[in-house]
């Protein structure tokens, strides 16, 4: 049965049209936002506008998965293209969303060289290389499906995809634990700064809130997901055709929850995009403490923000 087909049927997902009603305004309106209303471009910004770019096109291939989940669509050109769609769009959000932290992580952490580190035209340069490096990914996923599966976006070949193993784990696994390092990072470098900083304390509070919902957000939406794949090439590894149809069910089920992650960025980085504009104060305090720890006492001033 390894490289066989499971003749059991595939779960019909209940996918959640609450998604596409709350997506679709509340990126609209995250877009007219960070476009328009903010003044100056900075590298969240910049990663902002990519991420909402991102969400909003796995928001349009949401009804073409709602039909192929109930249907059982054959592996033609519009399959290929929704696919090539959300095999572009979800690791670009959570590639983005793991550039962000690290961003972050330089501003606070590293000040004096944030200023050569990061820059918004170094943050386009960063985004441009990821979209054609998915885009190409996108394009060699149909070549692949093509030659085992007859039905989209459904995985009946019980062939163990080692393809599949390391887009996990290149695409998620690595960024949890980098998005997962810079957060808690940045949280201790912030409790450290309302030590040093008692006047800023409801400031930073406010910061490290923001930074602990963020990293929860992630891992909350994402996560289940990736491990019901996982779940899944384990099954195909071990040849147990009798789990198929629960971890089948189990990956669609996860997949709704990983597909609210794009209602749910409008809200998480806006209100970080907005918290970090207002405390640019920290950046000199995070500086004056490195001047205590130099043994030159050379007064260097340079302000970074978000």
């Amino acid at each position: 049965m390894r490289a066989g087909r499971c003749s059991r049927p595939w779960p019909r997902q209940p996918f959640p049209k609450l998604v596409l009603s709350l997506g679709i305004p509340l990126n609209a309106i995250a877009f007219w936002v960070f476009c328009y209303k903010l003044k100056r471009w900075t590298e969240t910004r910049v990663y902002m506008i990519n991420l909402i770019v991102a969400d909003s096109f796995l928001l349009f291939a949401l009804p073409f998965l709602i039909y192929f989940t109930k249907y059982e669509h054959p592996m033609d050109n519009l399959c290929f293209t929704i696919q090539g769609i959300y095999f572009t769009n979800m690791p670009m959000s959570i590639l983005i969303i793991t550039l962000i932290a690290i961003d972050r992580y330089i501003a606070i952490k590293f000040p004096l060289k944030a200023k050569i580190l990061r820059s918004p035209l170094k943050s386009a340069s960063i985004c441009g290389a990821l979209w054609i490096i998915l885009m190409i990914y996108s394009y060699l996923q149909p070549q692949f499906y093509d030659k085992k599966e007859k039905v989209c976006f459904r995985k009946q070949s019980t062939q163990p995809s080692y393809t599949l193993l390391a887009s996990l784990i290149f695409g998620y696994f690595i960024p949890l634990a980098i998005v997962t390092f810079c957060s808690v990072q940045v949280i201790k470098c912030l409790k450290k700064k309302m030590i040093m900083s008692p006047h800023e304390t409801k400031l930073i509070q406010k910061a490290i809130r923001i930074i602990s919902a963020n990293l929860c957000v992630f891992t909350v939406c994402f996560s289940p997901l990736y491990i019901a794949l996982l779940s899944r090439f384990a099954v195909d590894v071990a040849g147990a055709c009798s789990l198929l149809s629960e971890v089948n069910a189990c990956v669609q089920i996860c997949a709704c929850l990983a597909n609210s992650n794009c209602c749910l960025d409008a809200f998480c980085y806006y209100f970080a995009a907005k918290e970090f504009q207002q405390f640019p104060s920290l950046f000199p305090t995070c500086l004056s403490m490195r001047r205590k720890m130099s043994p030159t006492g050379v007064q260097q001033l340079s302000c970074t923000s978000f």
